[in-house]
């Protein structure tokens, strides 16, 4: 199971860069990169609460379990 993380699409959609995505949740652009690129290993519920929030949307518009390559 694959699960990926549309970050860069929901933010292209709302035309909001990284750093004020950043600033918005509490986080750092670094640590925002790592979830864009899909290198994260955990997300917090308040992490992803607060990117629902910002970004009006649910956790299954922002994280997709992808089939895996049989």
């Amino acid at each position: 199971m694959a699960i990926s993380v549309r970050l860069d699409v929901l933010l292209a959609e709302r035309g909001m860069s990284v750093g004020d995505f950043a600033a918005a949740i509490g986080i750092t652009p670094a640590n925002v990169a790592v979830l864009k690129n899909g290198r994260a290993r955990a997300v917090r519920f308040e992490t992803l609460d607060a990117i629902c929030r910002v970004l009006d949307c649910t956790p299954g518009d922002v994280l997709v379990r992808e089939p895996e390559d049989s």
